[in-house]
């Protein structure tokens, strides 16, 4: 047991492992022994003329809509699922690069847990899994994004009471019950955050005739968005081409405007949710009744989504501290109790059995 002990002291020293939540509109990265490292958008710049990286995350999003036609500023996960293969590759290894340590010469291969949608394909597993490992990883593990809210956010996954999490990312929102380990019901839908700003693009183009970007709905989203009627009207300039007169115009808009554009997606979200309710055990049921719907996931920031997801369901709802970083909390939970965590990592067919 002594041995054991100094043996995993020694390892710890040399083994930097790492958790990443891969998600369709930001990557964080989780160290084991030193917490979250990394927060940067899942934007790359290529340059199509000769196939070379130019710039990753941060860089790379300053570039989205203002790059000459050769420089394409893409993101190569589409509802968290890989779009471009040698891109996320080619992603995940900076990544993994920034995050190993320098402090030592000898730095071998980490260990690394991604967290991936609940809906995916074995094929998808495969995907990720392969590219993580083409990227520098030494072993690759993987665990579903609302197992990995759930542990980030200290529920207990473990024990037999039922818990309700939905996890509202960029590209999927996903509803999940968990209990004893492991997910109960889960269900993915592709409604999340990317289609909310595609909402408010859309809502410009309609009612003011109005080309704006997905960056300026966004901002638009964040400042003034909200899925419940405001104690207070906010309202938000939205600058974008006219379509008519081909010039420049600037718009004001008021959060009532905003909330009739994300309507729609909002009540696929709360439809999706519903319907996870009446598949729920009627045993689980009545721990989640106690419990209450815990939200996590950038998405779930919106303005007054959990009051109207209480009112639709009539259950007690909560968002979970950080939402944002819930994902990576979790994965990197696991990776600092591995033996006692691993159950609830996503078993698959092709993956190396455990070290």
């Amino acid at each position: 047991m002594m041995f054991n002990e100094v043996l995993e002291k020694v390892r710890n020293l040399f083994f930097h492992d790492i958790a990443i939540d891969l998600g369709t509109t930001n990557s964080l990265v989780y160290v084991r022994g030193r917490g979250i490292v990394m927060q940067e958008p899942s934007v790359v710049a290529v340059n199509q003329k000769t196939g070379q990286i130019l710039a990753i995350g941060e860089e790379a999003k300053k570039m989205v809509g203002k790059t000459p036609s050769h420089i394409v500023a893409t993101r190569p996960l589409i509802s968290g699922v890989i779009s471009d293969f040698d891109v996320t590759e080619q992603m995940l290894r900076y990544f993994i690069e920034r995050a190993r340590t320098k402090q030592f010469i000898l730095n071998p291969r980490p260990r690394v847990i991604v967290g991936i949608p609940s809906g995916v394909t074995e094929v998808e597993k495969k995907a990720v899994s392969d590219a993580t490992k083409n990227a520098g990883a030494r072993e690759v593990f993987l665990i579903e994004e609302p197992m990995a809210s759930a542990i980030g956010a200290r529920l207990p996954v473990q024990e037999a009471g039922g818990i309700f999490i939905v996890d509202i990312g960029g590209g999927t929102t996903e509803v999940a019950v968990i209990s004893l380990g492991g997910l109960v019901l889960s269900k993915s839908l592709r409604v999340a955050g990317d289609r909310l700003d595609q909402d408010i693009i859309q809502f410009a183009e309609q009612e003011y005739k109005l080309l704006i970007g997905p960056r300026t709905a966004e901002t638009i989203k964040i400042g003034i968005g909200s899925a419940f009627p405001l104690k207070e009207k906010k309202e938000m300039p939205m600058r974008g081409r006219n379509l008519v007169t081909g010039l420049p115009e600037e718009i004001l808009v008021s959060d009532e405007e905003i909330r009739r554009a994300l309507e729609k997606s909002v009540k696929q979200i709360i439809s999706e949710i519903r319907s996870a309710i009446e598949e729920t055990p009627p045993e689980l049921l009545a721990d989640i009744m106690g419990s209450g719907i815990h939200l996590a996931g950038g998405g779930s920031l919106l303005r007054g989504l959990d009051v109207l997801i209480q009112r639709e369901t009539k259950i007690p709802t909560k968002r979970v501290e950080d939402p944002m970083t819930a994902v990576v909390r979790g994965a990197g939970m696991v990776l600092e109790e591995l033996d006692e965590l691993r159950d609830v990592l996503v078993e698959t067919e092709y993956l190396e059995p455990p070290r």
